[in-house]
């Protein structure tokens, strides 16, 4: 929508995300939307007056719309108003992700990678879990966000994060040949995996609230109940079960962090010391990123409060690349 590049009384025809909406009265008793519309550029307050919902269509928080209009000059500020407004669908042949903070990989690169990588196991037990468990989940996986204010809380993050684990799993096993390979692959691909029943999402992949499993039981818990009700449907056995689950369990580190369980053996140690790597140097990136070269940011409560510095120079690559 290129709000930062948009001025007074210009026309825009395109889309946006809607990221809040209220339908409201004016005093002579009309109706009109109060929303605020967003893109990868910024968000701005928007309108649509005289609001009839028969003619118009109703719509939601994070409904993808195509909008026309244009802005006008409101209390020193500008404000979006709507002549048109529909839903996106498959004929306007646009990317989601260019309009939503998004994983720079698609989710189907992502998943294919993942899913090659399940192919070279060797021990058929953890090969035929995890594929169990990606088939099922798999349209979500495609756009499911991570989180829904931390780290890799962006549309494809739950994969981005997954995928990233998955590669320094590898690159781990390298150094330490005794580690199981395939049971630290399994763990990795699996830890965060239930994070599509902890967490509500649009399919534009926008995390909303927290489902009430999600609240009650959490996305460890969660997660090792579904890993054994799929290896039990599968003939899994009790020993590979376990061990999954446990890893699922404790992955977190500590009870204050949420782990039912501390890790009792290497590959859940070492998912678990990957898991908080990749997720804070993800926020540390993120923030440095944020702020000019030389600066600090501000305290980064995600990380303890800490203020961190932008040193200017870290190598070429985007945050989100892999």
């Amino acid at each position: 929508m290129n709000f930062k590049k948009i001025g007074e009384s210009q026309i825009f025809e395109g889309f946006c995300i809607i990221k809040n909406i209220d339908v409201k009265m004016t005093a002579k008793g009309s109706s009109y939307l109060d929303m605020t519309v967003a893109d990868n550029d910024g968000e701005i307050n928007a309108k649509l007056w005289d609001y009839k919902e028969n003619i118009v269509g109703t719509f939601e928080k994070n409904d993808f719309v195509k909008v026309r209009g244009n802005y006008v000059p409101f209390n020193d500020s500008l404000q979006f108003r709507i002549d048109r407004i529909r839903l996106a669908d498959e004929r306007d042949e646009v990317k989601i992700s260019d309009y939503v903070p998004s994983a720079v990989l698609e989710g189907d690169i992502m998943l294919t990678e993942i899913e090659k990588t399940v192919d070279s196991f060797s021990d058929p037990e953890l090969k035929l879990l995890v594929a169990k468990c990606l088939e099922k989940n798999r349209e979500k996986l495609l756009y499911w966000p991570a989180a829904k204010s931390m780290h890799h809380a962006v549309r494809g993050g739950l994969l981005m994060h997954t995928l990233t684990l998955v590669r320094l799993a590898e690159g781990i096993c390298k150094v330490y040949p005794f580690v199981n390979r395939d049971l630290l692959l399994a763990g990795a691909i699996l830890h965060d995996i239930a994070k599509i029943e902890e967490l509500k999402s649009s399919d534009i992949g926008i995390a909303g609230e927290y489902t009430a499993k999600g609240n009650l039981l959490g996305h460890l818990v969660m997660g090792a109940i579904a890993v054994d009700e799929i290896g039990k449907e599968n003939g899994i056995s009790e020993e590979t079960l376990m061990l999954v689950e446990h890893m699922l369990i404790s992955h977190h580190g500590t009870p204050e962090f949420g782990a039912v369980k501390s890790p009792m053996f290497i590959e859940a140690e070492l998912l678990s010391e990957i898991d908080l790597m990749d997720a804070r140097v993800y926020e540390m990136a993120k923030a440095t990123g944020e702020v000019e070269s030389g600066a600090m940011t501000p305290k980064q409560w995600a990380l303890e409060g800490r203020v961190l510095y932008n040193h200017g120079k870290a190598g070429t690559g985007d945050v989100q690349l892999l």
